[in-house]
Protein backbone atom coordinates (compact mmCIF):
# COMPACT_ATOMS: atom_id res chain seq x y z
CA UNK A 1 0.00 0.00 0.00
CA UNK A 2 3.11 2.41 1.23
CA UNK A 3 4.19 1.72 -2.78
CA UNK A 4 1.19 2.71 -4.42
CA UNK A 5 0.67 6.06 -2.17
CA UNK A 6 4.08 6.90 -3.15
CA UNK A 7 3.51 6.60 -6.41
CA UNK A 8 0.61 8.06 -6.61
CA UNK A 9 2.03 11.22 -5.49
CA UNK A 10 5.01 11.12 -7.40
CA UNK A 11 3.36 11.03 -10.63
CA UNK A 12 5.32 14.05 -12.21
CA UNK A 13 8.58 13.86 -11.03
CA UNK A 14 10.43 11.59 -13.48
CA UNK A 15 12.75 9.15 -11.84
CA UNK A 16 10.73 9.31 -8.43
CA UNK A 17 8.18 6.39 -9.61
CA UNK A 18 10.77 3.98 -10.41
CA UNK A 19 12.41 4.34 -7.19
CA UNK A 20 9.66 3.78 -4.83
CA UNK A 21 8.65 0.90 -7.29
CA UNK A 22 12.03 -0.66 -6.66
CA UNK A 23 11.64 0.23 -3.01
CA UNK A 24 7.95 -1.73 -3.06
CA UNK A 25 9.42 -4.94 -4.73
CA UNK A 26 11.98 -5.16 -2.50
CA UNK A 27 10.21 -4.75 0.09
CA UNK A 28 7.65 -7.20 -1.27
CA UNK A 29 11.18 -9.69 -1.90
CA UNK A 30 12.16 -9.40 1.52
CA UNK A 31 8.45 -10.46 2.66
CA UNK A 32 8.63 -13.19 0.46
CA UNK A 33 11.48 -14.46 1.25
CA UNK A 34 10.57 -14.14 5.42
CA UNK A 35 7.56 -16.30 4.38
CA UNK A 36 9.29 -18.69 2.28
CA UNK A 37 11.83 -19.13 5.20
CA UNK A 38 8.79 -19.25 7.94
CA UNK A 39 7.43 -21.59 5.89
CA UNK A 40 10.47 -23.72 5.33
CA UNK A 41 11.04 -23.71 9.41
CA UNK A 42 7.84 -24.71 10.37
CA UNK A 43 7.11 -28.64 10.58
CA UNK A 44 5.66 -30.62 6.98
CA UNK A 45 2.33 -32.58 8.64
CA UNK A 46 2.65 -36.09 7.91
CA UNK A 47 -0.30 -35.96 6.08
CA UNK A 48 1.07 -32.86 3.72
CA UNK A 49 4.34 -35.14 3.33
CA UNK A 50 2.95 -38.30 1.97
CA UNK A 51 -0.49 -38.87 0.32
CA UNK A 52 -2.35 -40.98 -2.18
CA UNK A 53 0.98 -42.98 -1.66
CA UNK A 54 2.88 -40.45 -3.18
CA UNK A 55 5.09 -38.05 -1.78
CA UNK A 56 3.84 -34.41 -1.71
CA UNK A 57 6.63 -31.68 -3.72
CA UNK A 58 7.70 -30.25 -0.98
CA UNK A 59 8.58 -33.56 1.23
CA UNK A 60 10.20 -35.13 -2.09
CA UNK A 61 12.03 -31.62 -3.03
CA UNK A 62 13.78 -32.36 0.70
CA UNK A 63 14.52 -35.78 0.70
CA UNK A 64 16.02 -35.52 -2.40
CA UNK A 65 18.08 -32.72 -0.82
CA UNK A 66 18.75 -34.79 2.27
CA UNK A 67 20.10 -37.43 0.01
CA UNK A 68 22.12 -35.66 -2.12
CA UNK A 69 24.41 -33.93 1.53
CA UNK A 70 24.07 -37.97 2.59
CA UNK A 71 25.43 -38.76 -0.55
CA UNK A 72 28.15 -36.17 -0.35
CA UNK A 73 29.45 -37.75 3.21
CA UNK A 74 29.62 -40.95 1.93
CA UNK A 75 31.82 -39.78 -1.35
CA UNK A 76 34.09 -37.88 0.93
CA UNK A 77 34.25 -40.87 2.87
CA UNK A 78 35.55 -43.22 0.13
CA UNK A 79 37.08 -40.60 -2.53
CA UNK A 80 40.62 -40.41 -0.83
CA UNK A 81 40.86 -44.72 -1.23
CA UNK A 82 42.59 -44.35 -4.67
CA UNK A 83 44.66 -41.62 -3.60
CA UNK A 84 46.40 -42.83 -0.12
CA UNK A 85 49.62 -43.96 -1.78
CA UNK A 86 50.18 -40.61 -3.34
CA UNK A 87 49.29 -39.00 0.36
CA UNK A 88 51.85 -41.20 1.88
CA UNK A 89 54.49 -40.79 -0.59
CA UNK A 90 54.30 -37.17 -0.65
CA UNK A 91 54.07 -36.80 2.87
CA UNK A 92 56.68 -39.49 3.93
CA UNK A 93 55.05 -41.03 6.42
CA UNK A 94 53.63 -44.55 6.19
CA UNK A 95 50.47 -46.93 5.02
CA UNK A 96 49.04 -47.07 8.51
CA UNK A 97 49.67 -43.37 9.42
CA UNK A 98 48.44 -42.31 6.45
CA UNK A 99 45.33 -44.32 6.60
CA UNK A 100 44.09 -42.45 9.17
CA UNK A 101 42.99 -40.23 6.36
CA UNK A 102 39.99 -42.79 5.89
CA UNK A 103 39.79 -44.50 9.29
CA UNK A 104 38.92 -40.78 10.76
CA UNK A 105 35.83 -40.55 9.07
CA UNK A 106 34.25 -43.55 10.00
CA UNK A 107 35.31 -42.82 13.50
CA UNK A 108 34.20 -39.58 14.13
CA UNK A 109 30.98 -40.42 12.35
CA UNK A 110 30.59 -43.74 15.09
CA UNK A 111 31.13 -40.36 17.74
CA UNK A 112 28.67 -38.13 15.98
CA UNK A 113 25.81 -40.70 15.43
CA UNK A 114 25.00 -41.36 19.39
CA UNK A 115 24.23 -38.20 19.25
CA UNK A 116 21.60 -37.80 16.46
CA UNK A 117 18.67 -39.09 18.97
CA UNK A 118 19.31 -35.80 21.10
CA UNK A 119 20.29 -33.38 18.13
CA UNK A 120 16.83 -34.85 16.17
CA UNK A 121 15.10 -34.21 19.77
CA UNK A 122 17.02 -30.73 20.47
CA UNK A 123 17.36 -29.22 17.01
CA UNK A 124 15.37 -28.31 14.00
CA UNK A 125 16.22 -30.81 10.42
CA UNK A 126 16.83 -27.50 9.09
CA UNK A 127 19.40 -26.22 11.73
CA UNK A 128 21.22 -29.56 11.84
CA UNK A 129 21.43 -30.17 8.18
CA UNK A 130 22.58 -26.45 7.74
CA UNK A 131 25.33 -26.38 10.60
CA UNK A 132 26.34 -29.79 9.40
CA UNK A 133 27.28 -28.78 5.74
CA UNK A 134 29.21 -25.31 7.33
CA UNK A 135 31.29 -27.16 9.31
CA UNK A 136 31.69 -29.88 6.37
CA UNK A 137 32.85 -26.96 4.24
CA UNK A 138 35.15 -25.57 6.61
CA UNK A 139 37.18 -29.12 7.21
CA UNK A 140 37.04 -29.30 3.40
CA UNK A 141 38.71 -25.79 2.45
CA UNK A 142 41.18 -26.81 5.63
CA UNK A 143 42.65 -29.87 3.95
CA UNK A 144 42.59 -28.48 0.80
CA UNK A 145 44.96 -25.78 1.93
CA UNK A 146 47.00 -26.99 4.71
CA UNK A 147 50.21 -27.64 4.53
CA UNK A 148 50.90 -30.36 7.17
CA UNK A 149 49.70 -34.02 7.09
CA UNK A 150 48.22 -33.12 10.48
CA UNK A 151 46.31 -30.39 9.02
CA UNK A 152 44.84 -32.50 6.60
CA UNK A 153 43.81 -34.54 8.87
CA UNK A 154 41.98 -31.80 11.11
CA UNK A 155 40.34 -30.98 8.17
CA UNK A 156 39.14 -34.21 7.52
CA UNK A 157 38.03 -34.69 11.10
CA UNK A 158 35.91 -31.56 10.45
CA UNK A 159 34.50 -33.29 7.42
CA UNK A 160 33.37 -36.10 9.20
CA UNK A 161 31.40 -33.84 11.97
CA UNK A 162 29.58 -32.49 9.62
CA UNK A 163 28.51 -35.25 7.52
CA UNK A 164 28.38 -37.95 10.42
CA UNK A 165 24.63 -37.80 11.39
CA UNK A 166 23.39 -36.72 7.87
CA UNK A 167 22.55 -40.69 6.99
CA UNK A 168 20.79 -41.44 10.43
CA UNK A 169 18.62 -37.85 10.09
CA UNK A 170 17.60 -39.23 6.69
CA UNK A 171 16.92 -42.74 7.87
CA UNK A 172 14.68 -41.01 10.90
CA UNK A 173 12.74 -38.87 8.11
CA UNK A 174 12.04 -41.24 5.73
CA UNK A 175 10.48 -43.33 8.77
CA UNK A 176 8.78 -40.65 9.89
CA UNK A 177 7.21 -39.90 6.17
CA UNK A 178 6.73 -43.27 4.18
CA UNK A 179 4.71 -45.99 5.76
CA UNK A 180 5.66 -49.74 7.13
CA UNK A 181 4.69 -51.34 3.86
CA UNK A 182 6.63 -48.99 1.70
CA UNK A 183 9.72 -48.34 3.92
CA UNK A 184 11.75 -51.06 1.52
CA UNK A 185 11.05 -49.42 -1.54
CA UNK A 186 12.09 -46.02 -0.01
CA UNK A 187 15.08 -47.29 1.41
CA UNK A 188 16.25 -49.17 -1.14
CA UNK A 189 15.94 -45.84 -3.28
CA UNK A 190 17.69 -43.71 -1.17
CA UNK A 191 20.31 -46.78 -0.92
CA UNK A 192 20.79 -46.81 -4.34
CA UNK A 193 21.92 -42.89 -4.40
CA UNK A 194 24.32 -43.83 -1.52
CA UNK A 195 25.46 -46.71 -4.13
CA UNK A 196 26.67 -44.26 -6.27
CA UNK A 197 29.25 -42.79 -4.12
CA UNK A 198 31.35 -46.00 -3.57
CA UNK A 199 31.68 -45.59 -7.73
CA UNK A 200 32.59 -42.75 -8.47
CA UNK A 201 34.15 -41.45 -4.85
CA UNK A 202 36.96 -43.72 -5.54
CA UNK A 203 37.27 -43.26 -9.53
CA UNK A 204 36.80 -39.51 -9.83
CA UNK A 205 39.75 -39.40 -6.46
CA UNK A 206 42.06 -41.29 -8.55
CA UNK A 207 41.54 -38.67 -11.53
CA UNK A 208 41.87 -36.12 -10.09
CA UNK A 209 44.90 -37.33 -8.08
CA UNK A 210 46.72 -38.35 -11.22
CA UNK A 211 45.26 -35.59 -13.17
CA UNK A 212 45.74 -32.04 -10.62
CA UNK A 213 47.33 -33.72 -7.55
CA UNK A 214 45.42 -35.21 -4.17
CA UNK A 215 44.56 -31.50 -3.25
CA UNK A 216 42.09 -30.68 -5.95
CA UNK A 217 39.81 -33.48 -4.44
CA UNK A 218 39.30 -31.27 -1.36
CA UNK A 219 38.93 -28.66 -3.64
CA UNK A 220 35.83 -29.85 -5.57
CA UNK A 221 34.52 -30.76 -2.04
CA UNK A 222 34.95 -27.87 -0.86
CA UNK A 223 32.77 -26.97 -3.98
CA UNK A 224 30.08 -29.39 -3.45
CA UNK A 225 29.50 -28.24 0.35
CA UNK A 226 28.98 -24.66 -0.75
CA UNK A 227 26.30 -25.63 -3.25
CA UNK A 228 24.64 -28.42 -0.62
CA UNK A 229 24.57 -25.51 1.89
CA UNK A 230 22.30 -23.53 -0.34
CA UNK A 231 20.07 -26.21 -1.58
CA UNK A 232 19.19 -26.89 2.77
CA UNK A 233 18.64 -23.22 3.42
CA UNK A 234 16.71 -22.54 0.39
CA UNK A 235 14.90 -25.82 -0.12
CA UNK A 236 14.75 -28.07 2.72
CA UNK A 237 11.84 -28.38 5.40
CA UNK A 238 11.48 -28.98 8.83
CA UNK A 239 10.04 -32.84 9.38
CA UNK A 240 10.05 -33.13 13.33
CA UNK A 241 9.48 -30.91 16.30
CA UNK A 242 12.13 -30.35 18.28
CA UNK A 243 12.06 -30.29 22.17
CA UNK A 244 14.76 -26.94 23.21
CA UNK A 245 14.55 -28.15 26.89
CA UNK A 246 16.29 -31.62 25.81
CA UNK A 247 20.02 -31.51 27.16
CA UNK A 248 23.01 -33.99 26.19
CA UNK A 249 25.11 -36.00 28.44
CA UNK A 250 28.22 -34.46 27.15
CA UNK A 251 29.78 -36.68 29.62
CA UNK A 252 29.01 -39.80 27.78
CA UNK A 253 30.15 -37.80 24.30
CA UNK A 254 33.99 -37.64 25.92
CA UNK A 255 33.60 -41.84 27.05
CA UNK A 256 32.61 -42.64 23.75
CA UNK A 257 35.69 -40.49 22.10
CA UNK A 258 38.63 -41.63 24.61
CA UNK A 259 37.11 -45.00 24.44
CA UNK A 260 36.60 -45.19 20.73
CA UNK A 261 39.37 -43.05 19.92
CA UNK A 262 42.13 -44.77 22.74
CA UNK A 263 41.30 -48.33 20.81
CA UNK A 264 41.73 -47.11 17.80
CA UNK A 265 45.10 -45.28 18.31
CA UNK A 266 46.84 -48.37 19.91
CA UNK A 267 45.84 -50.32 17.36
CA UNK A 268 47.24 -48.15 14.86
CA UNK A 269 50.56 -47.32 16.66
CA UNK A 270 50.95 -51.58 17.12
CA UNK A 271 52.48 -51.91 13.62
CA UNK A 272 55.26 -49.74 14.27
CA UNK A 273 55.96 -50.95 17.94
CA UNK A 274 54.42 -53.94 18.90
CA UNK A 275 51.63 -53.99 21.19
CA UNK A 276 54.35 -54.16 24.67
CA UNK A 277 55.01 -50.53 23.88
CA UNK A 278 53.28 -48.24 26.33
CA UNK A 279 52.27 -46.69 23.49
CA UNK A 280 50.23 -48.64 22.25
CA UNK A 281 48.62 -51.14 25.10
CA UNK A 282 48.02 -48.03 27.65
CA UNK A 283 45.85 -46.36 24.62
CA UNK A 284 43.87 -49.26 24.39
CA UNK A 285 43.33 -49.86 28.01
CA UNK A 286 41.93 -46.57 28.34
CA UNK A 287 40.09 -46.67 25.82
CA UNK A 288 38.09 -50.21 26.70
CA UNK A 289 38.08 -48.84 30.13
CA UNK A 290 36.50 -45.42 28.74
CA UNK A 291 33.86 -48.11 26.36
CA UNK A 292 32.61 -50.28 29.16
CA UNK A 293 32.15 -46.86 31.66
CA UNK A 294 30.32 -45.59 28.52
CA UNK A 295 27.91 -48.71 27.78
CA UNK A 296 27.29 -48.74 31.91
CA UNK A 297 26.21 -45.16 31.81
CA UNK A 298 23.76 -45.72 28.99
CA UNK A 299 22.49 -48.69 30.64
CA UNK A 300 21.56 -46.57 33.55
CA UNK A 301 20.36 -43.46 32.09
CA UNK A 302 17.45 -45.51 30.51
CA UNK A 303 16.87 -47.48 33.33
CA UNK A 304 16.10 -44.03 35.08
CA UNK A 305 14.52 -42.50 32.00
CA UNK A 306 12.00 -45.54 32.16
CA UNK A 307 11.39 -45.14 35.90
CA UNK A 308 10.39 -41.35 35.03
CA UNK A 309 7.96 -42.27 32.16
CA UNK A 310 6.25 -44.78 34.34
CA UNK A 311 5.59 -42.36 36.90
CA UNK A 312 4.15 -39.89 34.32
CA UNK A 313 2.49 -41.82 32.22
CA UNK A 314 0.83 -43.42 35.70
CA UNK A 315 0.17 -40.19 37.02
CA UNK A 316 -1.69 -38.74 33.78
CA UNK A 317 -3.85 -42.64 34.06
CA UNK A 318 -4.89 -42.03 37.73
CA UNK A 319 -6.28 -38.45 36.53
CA UNK A 320 -3.78 -36.42 37.76
CA UNK A 321 -3.61 -32.63 37.34
CA UNK A 322 -2.15 -30.61 34.82
CA UNK A 323 0.27 -29.38 37.89
CA UNK A 324 1.18 -32.63 39.35
CA UNK A 325 2.30 -34.08 35.85
CA UNK A 326 4.41 -31.00 35.15
CA UNK A 327 6.10 -31.11 38.82
CA UNK A 328 7.13 -34.97 38.02
CA UNK A 329 8.22 -33.07 34.73
CA UNK A 330 10.46 -30.70 36.01
CA UNK A 331 12.75 -33.39 37.81
CA UNK A 332 14.56 -33.41 34.13
CA UNK A 333 15.23 -36.71 33.61
CA UNK A 334 16.65 -36.71 30.08
CA UNK A 335 17.14 -40.20 27.97
CA UNK A 336 20.57 -41.52 27.57
CA UNK A 337 22.45 -40.24 24.83
CA UNK A 338 22.56 -43.73 22.97
CA UNK A 339 19.40 -46.02 23.91
CA UNK A 340 21.09 -49.64 24.36
CA UNK A 341 18.21 -50.80 25.36
CA UNK A 342 16.63 -51.09 21.80
CA UNK A 343 19.31 -54.24 21.96
CA UNK A 344 16.96 -56.06 23.92
CA UNK A 345 14.65 -57.03 20.96
CA UNK A 346 16.65 -59.53 19.51
CA UNK A 347 15.52 -58.77 15.62
CA UNK A 348 17.01 -55.42 15.98
CA UNK A 349 20.25 -56.90 17.92
CA UNK A 350 20.19 -59.90 14.85
CA UNK A 351 20.31 -57.25 12.50
CA UNK A 352 22.61 -54.95 14.25
CA UNK A 353 25.20 -57.19 14.38
CA UNK A 354 24.90 -58.84 10.82
CA UNK A 355 25.44 -54.78 9.38
CA UNK A 356 28.17 -54.25 11.69
CA UNK A 357 30.18 -57.27 10.50
CA UNK A 358 29.40 -57.00 7.07
CA UNK A 359 31.24 -52.92 7.56
CA UNK A 360 33.92 -54.55 9.60
CA UNK A 361 34.73 -57.28 6.22
CA UNK A 362 34.13 -54.75 3.78
CA UNK A 363 35.70 -51.15 4.17
CA UNK A 364 38.92 -52.88 4.92
CA UNK A 365 38.72 -54.19 1.33
CA UNK A 366 38.38 -50.69 -0.32
CA UNK A 367 41.80 -49.98 1.29
CA UNK A 368 43.86 -53.13 0.83
CA UNK A 369 42.68 -53.30 -2.69
CA UNK A 370 43.80 -50.31 -4.44
CA UNK A 371 47.42 -51.09 -2.59
CA UNK A 372 47.50 -53.87 -4.32
CA UNK A 373 46.19 -52.80 -7.83
CA UNK A 374 48.48 -49.89 -7.16
CA UNK A 375 51.77 -50.75 -5.03
CA UNK A 376 51.60 -54.36 -6.31
CA UNK A 377 50.48 -54.38 -9.83
CA UNK A 378 52.17 -50.87 -10.73
CA UNK A 379 48.64 -48.87 -12.13
CA UNK A 380 47.55 -45.84 -11.93
CA UNK A 381 45.33 -44.63 -9.62
CA UNK A 382 42.56 -43.93 -11.66
CA UNK A 383 43.08 -47.11 -13.56
CA UNK A 384 42.40 -48.65 -9.55
CA UNK A 385 39.32 -46.18 -9.61
CA UNK A 386 38.25 -48.16 -12.60
CA UNK A 387 38.77 -51.25 -11.74
CA UNK A 388 36.65 -50.60 -8.57
CA UNK A 389 33.95 -48.85 -10.03
CA UNK A 390 31.49 -52.06 -11.55
CA UNK A 391 31.43 -53.18 -8.29
CA UNK A 392 29.95 -49.94 -6.64
CA UNK A 393 27.56 -49.81 -9.45
CA UNK A 394 26.24 -53.40 -9.14
CA UNK A 395 25.88 -52.34 -5.30
CA UNK A 396 24.13 -49.43 -6.45
CA UNK A 397 21.51 -51.63 -8.76
CA UNK A 398 21.27 -54.32 -5.84
CA UNK A 399 20.38 -51.26 -3.02
CA UNK A 400 17.11 -50.88 -5.00
CA UNK A 401 16.47 -53.95 -6.05
CA UNK A 402 16.64 -55.41 -2.79
CA UNK A 403 13.92 -52.45 -1.16
CA UNK A 404 11.57 -54.19 -3.55
CA UNK A 405 12.84 -57.30 -2.91
CA UNK A 406 12.32 -57.11 0.72
CA UNK A 407 8.57 -55.96 1.03
CA UNK A 408 7.70 -58.19 -1.52
CA UNK A 409 9.76 -61.62 0.10
CA UNK A 410 10.66 -60.37 3.27
CA UNK A 411 14.18 -59.71 5.06
CA UNK A 412 15.84 -63.35 4.82
CA UNK A 413 15.82 -64.70 1.73
CA UNK A 414 16.98 -61.12 0.81
CA UNK A 415 19.53 -60.78 3.21
CA UNK A 416 20.84 -64.50 3.04
CA UNK A 417 21.31 -64.37 -0.82
CA UNK A 418 23.37 -61.45 -0.39
CA UNK A 419 25.26 -63.16 2.36
CA UNK A 420 26.05 -65.65 0.38
CA UNK A 421 27.33 -63.11 -2.88
CA UNK A 422 29.51 -61.36 -0.62
CA UNK A 423 31.32 -64.70 0.73
CA UNK A 424 31.83 -65.58 -2.92
CA UNK A 425 33.39 -62.63 -4.08
CA UNK A 426 35.37 -62.42 -0.97
CA UNK A 427 36.59 -65.35 -1.34
CA UNK A 428 36.97 -65.53 -4.91
CA UNK A 429 39.30 -62.55 -4.57
CA UNK A 430 41.27 -64.01 -1.93
CA UNK A 431 42.79 -65.96 -5.23
CA UNK A 432 44.98 -63.27 -6.43
CA UNK A 433 48.46 -63.35 -7.05
CA UNK A 434 51.27 -61.56 -8.85
CA UNK A 435 49.68 -62.20 -12.56
CA UNK A 436 46.28 -62.46 -11.99
CA UNK A 437 43.76 -61.03 -14.82
CA UNK A 438 43.50 -57.57 -13.19
CA UNK A 439 39.66 -57.23 -14.02
CA UNK A 440 39.57 -60.37 -12.35
CA UNK A 441 39.56 -58.18 -9.22
CA UNK A 442 36.34 -55.96 -10.64
CA UNK A 443 34.46 -58.90 -11.43
CA UNK A 444 35.12 -60.53 -7.69
CA UNK A 445 34.45 -56.73 -6.33
CA UNK A 446 31.12 -56.92 -8.72
CA UNK A 447 29.93 -59.69 -6.71
CA UNK A 448 30.79 -58.76 -3.58
CA UNK A 449 29.08 -55.20 -3.77
CA UNK A 450 25.89 -57.08 -5.64
CA UNK A 451 25.71 -59.25 -2.42
CA UNK A 452 26.42 -55.95 -0.07
CA UNK A 453 23.34 -54.11 -1.86
CA UNK A 454 21.38 -57.43 -0.53
CA UNK A 455 22.55 -57.64 2.70
CA UNK A 456 22.68 -54.13 4.34
CA UNK A 457 19.62 -52.36 3.51
CA UNK A 458 16.98 -55.13 3.70
CA UNK A 459 18.47 -56.28 7.17
CA UNK A 460 18.80 -52.73 8.44
CA UNK A 461 15.09 -51.55 7.28
CA UNK A 462 13.74 -55.05 9.00
CA UNK A 463 15.67 -54.94 11.98
CA UNK A 464 14.19 -51.08 12.49
CA UNK A 465 10.91 -52.15 11.59
CA UNK A 466 11.12 -54.43 14.58
CA UNK A 467 11.08 -51.86 16.94
CA UNK A 468 8.01 -49.38 18.28
CA UNK A 469 7.75 -45.68 15.96
CA UNK A 470 8.97 -44.00 19.38
CA UNK A 471 12.27 -46.15 19.71
CA UNK A 472 12.98 -45.95 15.69
CA UNK A 473 15.20 -42.44 16.40
CA UNK A 474 17.64 -44.47 19.20
CA UNK A 475 17.44 -47.52 16.93
CA UNK A 476 18.73 -45.88 14.21
CA UNK A 477 21.43 -43.95 16.35
CA UNK A 478 22.63 -47.89 17.91
CA UNK A 479 22.81 -49.23 14.55
CA UNK A 480 24.57 -46.47 12.53
CA UNK A 481 27.03 -46.29 15.33
CA UNK A 482 27.87 -49.84 15.44
CA UNK A 483 28.22 -50.05 11.49
CA UNK A 484 30.50 -46.85 11.11
CA UNK A 485 32.52 -48.15 14.17
CA UNK A 486 32.67 -51.66 12.67
CA UNK A 487 34.13 -49.90 9.47
CA UNK A 488 36.62 -48.07 11.58
CA UNK A 489 37.89 -50.74 12.90
CA UNK A 490 37.82 -52.99 10.67
CA UNK A 491 39.82 -51.06 7.91
CA UNK A 492 42.86 -50.43 10.03
CA UNK A 493 42.83 -53.95 12.05
CA UNK A 494 43.01 -55.52 8.39
CA UNK A 495 45.55 -53.46 7.42
CA UNK A 496 47.52 -54.02 10.29
CA UNK A 497 47.03 -57.73 9.29
CA UNK A 498 48.38 -57.85 6.82
CA UNK A 499 51.44 -55.64 7.11
CA UNK A 500 51.90 -58.03 9.96
CA UNK A 501 52.02 -60.73 6.97
CA UNK A 502 53.58 -58.63 4.71
CA UNK A 503 56.56 -58.83 7.30
CA UNK A 504 56.36 -62.08 8.05
CA UNK A 505 55.95 -63.67 4.43
CA UNK A 506 59.09 -60.97 3.56
CA UNK A 507 61.34 -62.40 6.47
CA UNK A 508 60.83 -65.81 5.67
CA UNK A 509 61.87 -65.23 1.99
CA UNK A 510 65.17 -63.86 2.98
CA UNK A 511 64.44 -60.25 3.36
CA UNK A 512 65.42 -58.09 0.48
CA UNK A 513 63.22 -55.44 -1.81
CA UNK A 514 63.30 -58.48 -4.55
CA UNK A 515 60.52 -60.08 -2.29
CA UNK A 516 58.97 -56.97 -1.46
CA UNK A 517 56.06 -57.88 -4.07
CA UNK A 518 55.36 -60.83 -3.51
CA UNK A 519 55.28 -60.38 0.59
CA UNK A 520 53.03 -58.12 0.32
CA UNK A 521 50.43 -59.83 -2.08
CA UNK A 522 50.78 -62.59 0.09
CA UNK A 523 49.34 -60.17 3.24
CA UNK A 524 47.00 -59.22 0.92
CA UNK A 525 45.27 -62.66 0.20
CA UNK A 526 45.71 -63.67 4.34
CA UNK A 527 43.65 -60.18 4.85
CA UNK A 528 41.24 -61.00 2.49
CA UNK A 529 40.92 -65.14 3.95
CA UNK A 530 40.34 -63.79 7.05
CA UNK A 531 37.78 -61.25 5.67
CA UNK A 532 35.79 -64.19 4.30
CA UNK A 533 35.87 -66.05 7.50
CA UNK A 534 34.37 -62.76 8.76
CA UNK A 535 31.45 -63.10 6.15
CA UNK A 536 30.81 -66.30 6.25
CA UNK A 537 29.70 -66.00 10.43
CA UNK A 538 27.72 -63.37 8.70
CA UNK A 539 25.99 -65.89 6.24
CA UNK A 540 25.02 -68.36 9.65
CA UNK A 541 23.90 -65.33 11.75
CA UNK A 542 21.58 -64.30 8.84
CA UNK A 543 20.43 -68.22 8.33
CA UNK A 544 19.38 -69.06 11.81
CA UNK A 545 18.80 -65.78 13.29
CA UNK A 546 16.77 -63.52 11.21
CA UNK A 547 13.17 -64.59 12.00
CA UNK A 548 9.57 -63.52 12.96
CA UNK A 549 7.67 -60.60 11.31
CA UNK A 550 9.03 -59.14 8.26
CA UNK A 551 11.80 -61.59 7.92
CA UNK A 552 10.00 -64.05 5.50
CA UNK A 553 8.40 -66.83 7.02
CA UNK A 554 5.25 -68.71 5.49
CA UNK A 555 3.31 -66.75 7.64
CA UNK A 556 4.40 -63.18 6.38
CA UNK A 557 4.47 -63.93 2.81
CA UNK A 558 0.96 -65.11 2.78
CA UNK A 559 0.14 -61.58 4.54
CA UNK A 560 1.90 -60.02 1.74
CA UNK A 561 -0.33 -62.17 -0.91
CA UNK A 562 -2.97 -61.28 1.03
CA UNK A 563 -2.06 -57.84 0.70
CA UNK A 564 -1.44 -57.53 -3.01
CA UNK A 565 -4.48 -59.56 -3.78
CA UNK A 566 -6.40 -57.01 -1.76
CA UNK A 567 -4.61 -53.85 -3.27
CA UNK A 568 -5.41 -55.31 -7.25
CA UNK A 569 -9.05 -55.72 -5.72
CA UNK A 570 -9.72 -52.17 -4.89
CA UNK A 571 -7.22 -50.86 -8.21
CA UNK A 572 -9.86 -52.85 -10.33
CA UNK A 573 -12.62 -51.96 -8.50
CA UNK A 574 -12.10 -48.68 -8.20
CA UNK A 575 -11.76 -48.67 -4.40
CA UNK A 576 -11.42 -45.27 -3.00
CA UNK A 577 -7.74 -44.69 -1.45
CA UNK A 578 -7.78 -44.40 2.26
CA UNK A 579 -11.39 -46.04 3.34
CA UNK A 580 -11.17 -49.42 4.48
CA UNK A 581 -7.56 -49.09 3.81
CA UNK A 582 -5.56 -52.49 4.50
CA UNK A 583 -3.69 -52.59 7.63
CA UNK A 584 0.33 -52.36 7.03
CA UNK A 585 1.03 -55.02 9.41
CA UNK A 586 -1.10 -58.15 10.14
CA UNK A 587 -0.89 -58.90 13.62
Amino acid sequence: MSGRKSENNTVDTGDAPRTAETAGDAGIAASGSATRRSRLSAVLPKDQAYANGHLTRPAFISIAILTFITFVGNFTQLQLSAALPTIVKDFDISITTGQWLNSIMPLIMGVMVPLTAFLTRRFSTRQIVIVSMAVFTLGSVLAWLGPTFLLVLAGRTLEAIGSGVMWPVLQITVFSIFPMSRRGVAMGTVGMAMSISPAIGPTIGGMQTDASGWRSIFMTLTVIGVIALLMAIFGLHNFVQNDTSVKADFFSVALSIFGFGGVMYGFTNSEAYGFGAPVVWAPMVIGFIGIVWFVLRQLKGAKRFKAFSDRVYAARKAGADEATVQKLKDADVQPPLLDLTVLRNRSFAIGTITATLSFFAFSSILVIMPLYIQNDRGYSATMSGLIMLPGALGQCISQFAGGRALDRFGARPVALTGAILLFAGTLMMSTIGPHTWIWWVSICQFIRQIGMGFVLMPITTWSLNCLKPREVSAGSAVTNTARQLGGAIGAPVLVILMETFTKMRQNALGGGAEHAAAASIFGVQTALHISSAIVLVMVFIVLFGVKGDGAGSTRDLTHRAMRRLHAEVEEHTGAVSGSGAWPARIE
